[in-house]
């Protein structure tokens, strides 16, 4: 079963675009790829989930004519939407889903919050927040070397937002 598609907003793409290419540009050294959110990873025997990204490192890639991926990833991100049934879907039924999916590490990037959590899997089964912050440079756990500066995201979000609002006030001139 794939679980209804979210509709995401322009504010949501650009903070996944963002993120695609700060994980691009770690794991391509690494020999690695990131995808998004088209690509459905089997998450249970009936079920799968279209992550907003996911990163594979080179010694667990799915086979390129695959359809739905059955190798875990190893990071899978997530862009929250504002909406109370998505907020729940991000930070409870996919959180279970990709525990049991035996995903290494998931991040949920909130950009109403302004905020960043990654979460690692650890040997119970279950997650457990490994690092959360709205600011700064965040270190992604068993990630060596991958930074995600917060304040350059945020950046390009308010620039986004001030862009939208000047644009908005010639058109009503």
């Amino acid at each position: 079963m794939l679980e209804q598609e979210e509709m995401p907003t322009f504010l949501h793409e650009l903070v996944v675009t963002w993120i695609a290419a700060a994980l691009r540009n770690w794991v391509r050294r690494r020999h690695g790829f990131v995808v998004g959110s088209e690509a459905k990873l089997a998450v249970g025997p009936r079920r799968g989930r279209k992550p907003d990204l996911s990163l594979f490192l080179p010694r667990a890639l799915p086979a390129l004519p695959d359809t739905l991926i059955r190798v875990t990833p190893h990071l899978v991100v997530e862009v929250a939407s504002p909406r109370p049934r998505d907020v729940h879907r991000d930070r409870v039924e996919k959180l279970t889903d990709y525990a049991r999916a035996g995903i290494r590490l998931y991040a949920i990037v909130d950009p109403q919050l302004r905020s960043l959590e990654v979460y690692e899997l650890g040997r119970d089964g279950r997650y457990a927040v490994a690092r959360a912050a709205g600011r700064g440079r965040v270190r992604v756990p068993d990630c060596p070397g991958l930074v995600l500066d917060l304040g350059k995201l945020w950046e390009e979000v308010d620039e986004a937002e001030r862009t939208h609002a000047h644009a908005a006030r010639r058109r009503r001139r």
